[in-house]
């Protein structure tokens, strides 16, 4: 197999920006498809090629297909990287990229439909031997659902089956509040992934959310990378991250890791994904489904291995063998990252646009910064409001909370709110600086973190 010649970038923001970043180190020309109201951002400026495939609106510019397989055609890209979000866990883009002869940076379309699909995902799991909490299968109607909650009983968590991005979650307390709870949540999955499938799942207080990076290559070779903790979470969004889990016993992760790598290959995964758990009090674990995809977060993963996630899916997708054994993946000091989002948390997180008049990112060792913003850059109203991440490494948590201080108060981004003041709130919480986090801690604690309703 030869290393690719040149790729395509189906995204935009900071995400194709770093995968700019590693092409251009590997040698390998970047054509950046964009819309119209990205034109102007720093990824469509970096790359080698760049290609308008529609107006601003998402539908019709990173999730159309069409137009996105012409600009692969049209500039001879030999693969796509699809990022993040988008087109990134899309069934059908992973397989028409592969009727038509491009490689799809990521698992084949046939995994991706196993793992891809919460409910067959957990069966597919805990067939190779993953424990998963107890749930239902799909519902699409209130009968079913009502006969399927009363088997787990309450409370329970009702989860779309396409959901993502922490959309068609909703926590359920009691029958009373059930039937309009499923109602309006089928209603907004319906919406929102053109697919109104429903389950349920036991519900776990006080839980921990721990993933496991994992990469395989086309031969089956695999290894897991350890592990995230991102047990801080808002409307089922990830805050921050962090790694090592500053709670749960290293033998603990080590045996996740080592079940979810024989899972995968189980299943005959390739290239990055991860495997996402909910881990109780007792430290046991339940698998609760897996990204198919490059994470935001993966750069925490890359400061603890000091290896280069991006460039690994590149090699594995161009046909290189793996050339790591898990022996090989020692981790080292601890990092974390902040998501710094346009939002306004003294006014329940309202989004913002404007413009960034102003723009100084933090330097200094161990901090890095993923950033597509520049001064004088208009957001967008269309999309994620994700402006930058802020990710730190030092020896130790204590460390590197205490530089993630640091880089927050030296970060200057004017011209919009954005959530940098809460994080400095949450970096101090108690909570947060004794490592007892769960995916609930914000919500109960918005009040002691200075979030307005």
């Amino acid at each position: 197999m030869h290393m690719f010649r040149k790729i395509l970038i189906a995204n935009r923001g900071e995400i194709a920006l770093r995968i700019i970043r590693a092409c251009r180190e590997m040698g390998i020309r970047s054509v950046i498809a964009h819309s119209e109201a990205d034109r102007d951002s720093l990824p469509v400026q970096m790359a080698d090629e760049r290609i308008c495939i529609g107006p601003g609106a998402s539908g019709k510019s990173y999730l159309n297909i069409p137009n996105i397989i012409s600009a692969a055609f049209i500039s001879n890209a030999e693969a796509i990287h699809p990022g993040y979000g988008f087109l990134s866990e899309n069934i059908s883009f992973a397989q028409i990229c592969k009727d038509v002869g491009i490689t799809f940076i990521g698992p084949s379309a046939e995994v991706m439909s196993v793992m891809g699909d919460k409910v067959s995902a957990r069966n597919a799991m805990r067939e190779a031997g993953l424990p998963t909490l107890p749930g239902t299968s799909v519902v699409h109607t209130l009968v079913e659902a009502q006969e399927a909650a009363a088997k787990i009983g309450f409370p329970l968590m009702l989860k779309a089956v396409a959901g993502g991005g922490g959309r068609g979650i909703r926590l359920i307390n009691n029958p009373d509040e059930f039937d309009r709870t499923f109602t309006v949540a089928q209603n907004e999955v319906r919406e929102a992934f053109r697919d109104d499938g429903i389950y349920f799942e036991r519900y776990l207080a006080k839980a921990r959310h721990i993933e496991i990076q994992i990469l395989v290559d086309n031969y089956g070779n695999g290894v897991h990378l350890w592990e995230r903790n991102c047990s801080c979470q808002r409307r089922n969004q990830k805050v921050i991250e962090e790694s090592p889990s500053p709670i749960l016993p290293r033998e603990v992760v080590q045996e996740m890791g080592e079940r979810a790598i024989h899972a995968a290959r189980q299943v005959g995964y390739r290239n990055a994904g991860t495997m996402e758990f909910l881990v109780d009090e007792q430290n046991r674990y339940y698998f609760m489904e897996m990204n198919t995809r490059l994470q935001v977060e993966h750069p925490v993963t890359e400061y603890i291995t000091s290896l280069d996630l991006v460039r690994l899916q590149l090699l594995i997708a161009s046909g290189e063998p793996l050339h790591l054994r898990q022996e090989d993946i020692v981790t080292h000091g601890h990092a974390i990252e902040c998501r710094i989002t346009a939002e306004d948390a003294d006014k329940g997180f309202r989004p913002q646009t404007g413009t960034i008049e102003k723009y100084l990112p933090p330097g200094g060792p161990g901090v890095r910064v993923d950033s597509h913003l520049y001064a004088g850059y208009d957001i967008p109203p269309h999309y994620d409001s994700l402006l930058s991440k802020l990710i730190v490494w030092a020896e130790t948590r204590e460390e590197a909370i205490a530089r993630m201080q640091r880089a927050l108060e030296e970060y200057v981004i004017e011209g919009v709110t954005t959530t940098i003041p809460f994080h400095q709130r949450l970096l101090k919480h108690e909570g947060f600086v004794s490592g007892d986090t769960y995916t609930r801690f914000i919500q109960e604690e918005a009040h002691s973190l200075g979030i307005q309703p």
